[in-house]
């Protein structure tokens, strides 16, 4: 799935960037995301027809990728988040995939981070308690050869960023 994403990202950067009219649609939908293609395009002045077009476009040109179900972790039974330093011993691309591959197929795992610099990826957990946080870090990523450290880091509060969108 991670490397379809990266096409379809491609996909759309080789079709060109998003317009005014785009960027405002996009806008009016991270506000809120579940509003009806007729509000958004009355809010926006625009007829329902060209709003419905254009977010069509977007989702062919990969710009809108599906839809997700938000959930609150705690809601749930996983109200410990945490962010897992990994650090490799080695960056063989089997090794570095095979990981990736097992790190984001793990229950409790919300996001994996391949980034650079002196750790190798970060990986945002939620979890039950600190015995269901141990048993990820010493079951799902210890156990991978590649891995060298880890260092965990317990989170205390969460809030979404601005995005990339301009906000009303």
């Amino acid at each position: 799935m991670r490397h379809r994403s990266r096409e379809r990202t491609l996909a759309a950067a080789q079709q060109g960037a998003v317009d005014e009219l785009d960027l405002r649609i996009l806008g009016a939908l991270t506000d809120d995301p579940q509003a009806p293609i007729k509000d958004v395009a009355q809010a926006l002045g625009i007829p329902a027809s060209t709003c419905a077009f254009r977010l069509r476009t977007l989702r062919g040109r990969g710009v809108i990728s599906g839809s997700r179900l938000e959930i609150d972790p705690a809601a749930v039974g996983a109200p410990v988040q945490a962010m897992i330093r990994v650090r490799l011993g080695n960056h063989s691309r089997d090794g570095v995939e095979a990981l990736f591959d097992a790190l984001v197929a793990t229950r409790g795992v919300l996001q994996v981070f391949h980034i650079a610099g002196a750790d190798d990826f970060l990986v945002h957990v939620a979890v039950a308690d600190a015995a269901a946080l141990r048993d990820i870090v010493l079951e799902r990523i210890t156990v991978h050869d590649i891995v060298r450290a880890t260092e965990t880091q317990l989170v205390f509060e969460l809030r979404e960023g601005a995005g990339v969108l301009p906000r009303a």
